[in-house]
């Protein structure tokens, strides 16, 4: 595990790992990054620990289907990374979505998110106009 504090190289693989772990679409694995007690924002709902991230993030790709996920680094401190996003998914009736945001996550000294703050819009996509395949 990538520990605190982050250089730019470790940070960047920091980033990769998180987009590695989410295209998994594995709550339990996802999970697993995080501390027992992390706190999250997604949107405007507020989580907090590890039981309530796996069970949102059951219930977010129970809804995105063929989710697909990009994170790019936007900068970093000793123990915290900002990134952008971007990710695909479509519903149940098919149609197709894009959502784009800004993470700003903080690590404990062990390297496990214990803060991850998220900003998120969507926008409705035709198939032929996906990019993240």
């Amino acid at each position: 595990m990538l520990k605190p504090p982050f250089t730019h190289e470790t940070a960047l693989q920091k980033v990769q790992l998180a987009e590695d772990a989410w295209n998994s679409r594995d709550p339990e694995r996802v999970a697993m990054a995080y501390s027992p007690d992390s706190e999250w924002r997604n949107r405007a709902e507020f989580l907090r620990g590890r039981e309530a991230i796996r069970a949102f993030l059951a219930r977010k790709w129970a809804k995105e289907l063929d989710y697909r996920l990009k994170k790019t680094l936007w900068t970093h401190g000793e123990d915290r990374i900002a990134v952008t996003f971007e990710y695909e998914w479509h519903d149940a009736a098919g149609q197709w979505h894009r959502s784009y945001g800004n993470e700003l996550w903080e690590f404990d000294s062990e390297g496990l998110m214990r803060r991850r703050l998220a900003s998120i819009n969507d926008a409705e996509i035709a198939e032929a106009e996906r990019r993240l395949r």
